[in-house]
């Protein structure tokens, strides 16, 4: 059973760092293309960064040069480094994994929440101004 959990969430002033980590078991994060999404009280949920089965990444405009999404091949975990925090941050913060897409392919499909057939329960970050 493929299973989600992140933790790191919390309450931070602007400027301010977090790091968010989603544990995964039941398969490898080696194999699947991986995102970290986000969504904010009455807004749609919205994809922030996205890694490929080989190391690709790409960034939301938003969060591009202040965010940082990586797996850690040996915990087993995708990991979101989020620095330079703006209030407009502030949100609830999922991980979700897919085995079907590759490489490329990853970041095609990256857009749509409805891609992503395994997601975590999701982490709470607030940066106030």
């Amino acid at each position: 059973v493929v299973q989600l959990v992140e933790s790191g969430g919390g309450s931070v002033q602007a400027g301010g760092s977090l790091r968010l980590s989603c544990a995964a078991s039941g398969y490898t994060v080696r194999n699947y293309c991986m995102a970290w999404f986000r969504q904010a009280p009455g807004k749609e949920r919205e994809v922030v960064a996205a890694i490929d089965q080989y190391g690709g990444t790409r960034y939301a405009d938003s969060v591009q040069g202040r965010f940082t999404i990586s797996k850690d091949n040996t915990k087993n975990t995708l990991d979101l480094q989020m620095s330079t925090l703006k209030p407009e941050d502030t949100a609830m913060y999922y991980c979700a994994a897919d085995p079907r897409w590759l490489g490329g392919h990853c970041y095609q499909v990256a857009g749509e929440v409805g891609n992503f057939g395994y997601w975590g329960q999701g982490t709470q970050v607030t940066v106030s101004s």
